[in-house]
């Protein structure tokens, strides 16, 4: 569950980039509103799945609420989900 945790976090986080780095500006400045809609999908079902995922991380590995409400939040921080994989969860790896 460990890896499934490191990856949806990754990709989360790479999506959220996508939409206010790529899709916001492309459907405000340049009136191109097609790519924000499919990067919206990708990044509402990431977000969704990494919420999903994380209270399932939790659950097994007994991590408490205080813990999955640090990745909760970090979810709603640009790079927010990458500092989670880089200070939580990939520190794991190697016990």
């Amino acid at each position: 569950m460990l890896n499934a945790f490191r990856i949806v976090a990754i990709l989360e986080g790479i999506s959220y980039l996508l939409l206010f780095g790529l899709g916001m500006p492309l459907k405000y400045a340049a009136k191109i509103p097609e790519p924000n809609i499919y990067i919206g999908y990708a990044h509402g079902f990431l977000f969704i799945a990494y919420v999903v995922v994380a209270i399932v991380y939790c659950m097994e590995a007994k991590c408490g609420i205080k813990r999955f409400l640090k990745y909760f939040i970090a979810s709603l921080l640009p790079f927010g989900t990458f500092y989670v994989e880089e200070k939580y969860l990939k520190p794991l790896e190697s016990v």
